[in-house]
């Protein structure tokens, strides 16, 4: 019994953790058309990407013992998010921003760090989180660069009025000293740990 219920919890934390994760990617788009607040938004979404991967992947490398594995899964995601978007594509829905795969560096990263401390999750949370936490808004970004310019993608698919507690007050500009890769890496880096051993 126990080892069919500890089967089943397995394959139903990859399908809600993989499903979340595509569906946090898919809404990481969005923030493009809002942009007095697209650093901002960056930033959480960066963080939000960063946990998904984190949490999900220490936990197939843990579950599993295999490295290699954390990889794997973010393939998952991104076949995930490239059906979901394809979907969307086929609605009218723009499919040229954040659908190339972010995660897979960073995953990449988190098995070596497994790999090369022999199997030690201690080391896999604390050296891996880091790793993903200061990785992966930095392929983020790189990724926004390629893409096509946030305003004429806004202006080309418009979204729905936002509601008056949504309407920024002031334009965001240098919210963050201009930095929201330095700032979603660092935060990042600190609650990927944090996630991951809890």
């Amino acid at each position: 019994v126990m080892v069919w219920l500890r089967r089943c919890t397995h394959y139903l934390f990859i399908v809600v953790v993989a499903v979340n994760s595509t569906l946090l990617t898919i809404n990481a788009g969005d923030y493009i058309f809002y942009t007095d607040w697209a650093w901002t938004s960056f930033v959480v979404f960066s963080i939000s990407q960063t946990l998904m991967l984190t949490v999900g992947a220490c936990y197939y490398l843990t579950f599993t013992g295999v490295p290699g594995t954390a990889t794997y899964y973010a393939l998952i995601m991104t076949v995930y998010t490239w059906i979901a978007k394809g979907a969307w594509f086929a609605l009218g829905y723009p499919y040229d921003f954040i659908v190339t795969p972010v995660w897979l560096p960073s995953a990449m990263l988190l098995d070596l760090a497994y790999w090369a401390t022999k199997k030690n999750k201690h080391s896999l949370i604390l050296f891996g989180g880091v790793l993903v936490g200061m990785s992966l808004p930095l392929f983020n970004m790189v990724n926004l660069i390629t893409v096509a310019d946030p305003l004429e993608t806004a202006f080309k698919y418009p979204r729905p009025t936002l509601p008056p507690y949504m309407t920024p007050i002031e334009p965001q500009v240098g919210k963050f000293y201009n930095s929201p890769v330095a700032l979603g890496a660092g935060a990042g880096a600190v609650l990927a740990c944090t996630f991951a051993a809890l």
